[in-house]
C-alpha cells in the first residue's frame, strides 16, 4: 500500500510494527489511546536492550527524550500540545508520530494560513445537498478537528501562529468547552468531543509577531520548545535516517560516503556561527540552515547524480546543490556564500585536501553561474 503513494503518513508506514507494539501491551491507556504512554514514547524513540523486546523498534525522532514525555503527558491531560521551535527541527513529524501512535489517524489536519477560516476547524455545508434536501447533519461537512472530536482521536493544527485572531480564538471554546455549536440546526446541534480528543499545534517561532496568540489560547496549551539541534553527532543521526529513506522512496541505490557527509555537517556549522555573529539581517543568509535543509541539499545531489551524473555522490555536486538551495535572495545571499568560499572553504581545501578541494571547485563554479 505504502508503494501507491508519494508519501504515507506514519500510520501506514509503520503500521505492521504498530501492530506488533499493540499485541505485547499491556499498560494503562488514557480513554480511546491505541497504544500505552510508555509504548507511544517506544514508537517514537525507538528500544533499547533494557526494554527486553523480542524484535528492534527504530528511532524516528531525534531529540531530547524529555520533549517526547512531557509531549505525551500533555495529550493524556485535557490540554492542547502547542510545539514550537525554528523551522525543520521536527515539530510536525513528531506530532504525527504521536497521533499515529495514538490513534493510528494522523491525517486529520488543519494547515494555518493567513486564508484559513473557522469553517476549516469548525464546519461548512454541501452547498448542493442544502439546496435540494436543506441544512441536516448530512448536508455538513466537518472539519478535521471536529472528525477528532467526534472520534476521540487526535486532530492536528499546523503553523497556528500564521493564521488569523478570528481562527485562533475559534479554537479557545473547544479546547476550553469541548463542543461546538451548530446554530443552523434545530435538533442534533451540538457535536461534544468524545474522550481522548486533543491538539497537537505546531508554531514557528521566527513567526513570533504575525499573529501572537492571546494570553486566553495559551493557557489551553502546553508549550513544548523544540531546539534546533546543534550536536553533530545528533544531526549527523537524523540525516542519514532521512536520506535512506529518500533512496528508498526514489529507489535509488548510491552509497552516501562519510567524508561527504561530514563536510555537509561542518559546512552547515560555519554557516550557523556565522549567522550568529552576523551584527544584521543582511549580513544573514536567508535559509534558517535547519536540519531539514540539509537533508533538502542532500536530496537535491542525489538526485543530481543518479539523473545527469555517474551515480555516485561527489563532493562538487553537494556544493552545487548547497549554493543553489541556499542562495535564495540576489545578491545578497551570493555575497555572504562567496565571503564564505574563499575566506573558510579556501584555507580549508589547502589544509585537510581530499574532497574539500573538490567541495571548493564546484561551490566556486555554482557562484560564479549564479552571479
Amino acid at each position: 500500500m505504502t508503494d501507491e503513494m508519494l508519501r504515507a503518513p506514519a500510520e501506514v508506514k509503520y503500521a505492521e510494527e504498530l501492530d506488533w507494539l499493540e499485541s505485547i501491551d499491556d499498560g494503562p491507556k488514557p480513554f480511546s489511546w491505541r497504544l500505552s504512554p510508555r509504548m507511544v514514547r517506544l514508537f517514537v524513540l525507538g528500544s533499547e536492550r533494557s526494554d527486553g523486546l523480542d524484535r528492534e523498534i527504530p528511532q524516528k525522532w531525534f531529540g531530547d527524550r524529555s520533549f517526547v514525555e512531557r509531549s505525551i503527558v500533555t495529550l493524556a491531560s485535557d490540554r492542547g500540545l502547542l510545539l514550537i521551535g525554528d523551522p525543520g527541527t521536527g515539530k510536525s513529524w513528531l506530532a504525527e508520530l504521536l497521533s499515529a501512535a495514538i490513534s493510528r489517524n494522523s491525517t486529520l489536519v488543519v494547515q494555518g494560513t493567513a486564508g484559513t477560516t473557522e469553517d476549516h476547524i469548525k464546519y461548512s455545508w454541501n452547498v448542493s445537498m442544502v439546496i435540494a434536501k436543506g441544512q441536516s447533519r448530512d448536508s455538513m461537512i466537518p472539519s478535521p478537528i471536529m472528525t477528532a472530536m467526534e472520534g476521540g482521536v487526535i486532530g492536528r493544527f499546523e503553523e497556528l501562529t500564521r493564521s488569523t485572531s478570528d481562527v485562533q480564538d475559534a479554537l479557545i471554546s473547544i479546547l476550553s468547552e469541548k463542543y461546538v455549536s451548530i446554530p443552523e440546526l434545530d435538533d442534533d446541534n451540538i457535536v461534544f468531543a468524545q474522550p481522548g480528543f486533543s491538539i497537537i499545534a505546531t508554531a514557528n517561532s521566527r513567526d513570533r509577531g504575525v499573529n501572537d496568540l492571546s494570553s486566553a489560547l495559551k493557557r489551553r496549551f502546553n508549550f513544548v520548545r523544540i531546539p534546533v539541534v546543534t550536536n553533530k553527532r545528533s544531526e549527523a543521526e537524523i540525516v542519514r535516517f532521512r536520506t535512506v529513506e529518500l533512496l528508498r522512496r526514489h529507489r535509488i541505490e548510491l552509497e552516501l560516503p562519510p567524508t561527504l557527509l561530514d563536510i555537509l555537517l561542518q559546512s552547515f556549522a560555519d554557516l550557523r556561527a556565522a549567522a550568529a555573529s552576523a551584527r544584521s539581517d543582511d549580513e544573514k543568509l536567508e535559509s534558517a540552515l535547519s536540519t531539514a535543509e540539509q537533508i533538502g541539499v542532500l536530496e537535491d545531489a542525489i538526485l543530481h547524480s543518479n539523473f545527469f551524473g555517474d551515480r555516485t555522490l561527489r563532493a562538487e555536486t553537494l556544493a552545487g546543490s548547497l549554493v543553489g538551495s541556499l542562495a535564495r535572495r540576489q545578491p545578497e545571499d551570493l555575497a555572504i556564500l562567496n565571503k564564505y568560499w574563499h575566506g573558510v572553504i579556501e584555507p580549508r581545501s589547502k589544509k585537510d585536501g581530499g574532497e574539500w578541494v573538490d567541495f571548493l571547485e564546484g561551490g566556486r563554479q555554482a557562484i560564479a553561474t549564479l552571479s
